[in-house]
């Protein structure tokens, strides 16, 4: 199957791990066998998707209107990834799609909600590959990763952060000022390294704390990084987290304003038990395998449905 990606890569609205995300289906369909070409927004993709002459085009972050409506003037099967949680109104592209892809149950919930028919969704949640596992290990630090910004609750978390225990902070951003002047001496603040980097160190951490409340349309990309890593994670309720989190058991879920230290004492008392768990969780869910799957049955059948359109059609001429 030939399968263009269309993602705006450059766009300063579009979070680093969105594009890890379309850069790995990209990798993942090819392995599968599959032609991909990976097309980014502007007035020349129209060009460049006729001249690759894609069976599936699959949208995924274009932030530009006008970008959005060339996209929607693809006449052959056409896919959208869903990746903000609120929809935007009067969206040409959505209105065109085949399919709109939703990466989590609360996004879904959250569309269904706006009047979106259920049979043009499909749920079909992000992937990362699996991270080798070191063996058995003395663990008792906590890392954080992601944007020192309000919303991802990581300043909250470093003015209630117990001083004796360890915690890793990877990321920057606009709060790191504030951030470095709570946190008590037992936190150190890494920056932000390689991914490849990231994927491998997360291993030798006792649990991922994720402190975030946005309510992001994707589970976090962390957060699959972790659960291949063999990562349990404490996550804080006001984000899509902790809903994956107590489905698919892979960690603890405390309230923002709930004391810490029971919390992470409860967490050191379940988090080594889980390792194994969040591992085949990840292979099950997230994995490589089940994201090609998933991606391959919602292809066929939009290529399915327009092949029988284009029938009809050619029998009332």
């Amino acid at each position: 199957m030939r399968i263009a990606l269309v993602h705006d890569f450059s766009g300063a609205s579009v979070p680093g791990g969105e594009n890890d995300a379309v850069r790995d289906q990209a990798a993942a369909l090819t392995r599968a066998g599959h032609a991909v070409r990976l097309v980014t927004g502007g007035a020349g993709a129209p060009r460049e998707l006729r001249a690759f002459a894609p069976d599936v085009v699959h949208v995924h972050q274009l932030s530009p209107a006008a970008d959005r409506a060339r996209a929607a003037a693809w006449p052959g099967p056409l896919v959208v990834t869903l990746h903000r949680h609120r929809p935007p109104r009067r969206d040409p592209l959505l209105r065109r799609a085949d399919r709109a892809v939703v990466l989590s149950e609360p996004s879904r919930d959250g569309w269904l909600a706006a009047g979106m028919p259920p049979e043009r969704l499909a749920l079909i949640p992000d992937h990362v590959p699996p991270v080798p596992d070191p063996g058995p290990a003395q663990r008792t630090a906590w890392v954080c990763v992601g944007r020192l910004a309000v919303e991802r609750g990581v300043l909250d978390l470093l003015r209630r952060w117990p001083a004796r225990r360890r915690l890793d902070v990877v990321g920057t951003g606009p709060l790191e000022r504030e951030c470095r002047a709570a946190a008590p001496p037992s936190v150190r603040f890494l920056g932000v390294g390689g991914r490849d980097a990231l994927r491998r160190s997360l291993t030798g951490y006792l649990g991922l704390v994720f402190p975030s409340r946005w309510h992001e349309g994707a589970v976090p990309l962390v957060y699959l990084e972790a659960l291949a890593a063999g990562l349990p994670v404490l996550a804080f309720e006001g984000s899509a987290l902790p809903r994956a989190v107590r489905a698919e058991g892979t960690g603890t879920v405390t309230a923002p304003d709930a004391p810490l230290p029971a919390a992470l004492a409860a967490a050191d008392r379940v988090f080594p038990t889980l390792r194994e768990h969040c591992r085949a969780v990840h292979a099950k869910r997230y994995g490589e395998a089940a994201w090609v799957e998933r991606a391959e049955r919602l292809y066929a059948a939009v290529r399915a449905e327009h092949r029988s359109a284009e029938h009809r059609s050619g029998e009332r001429r």
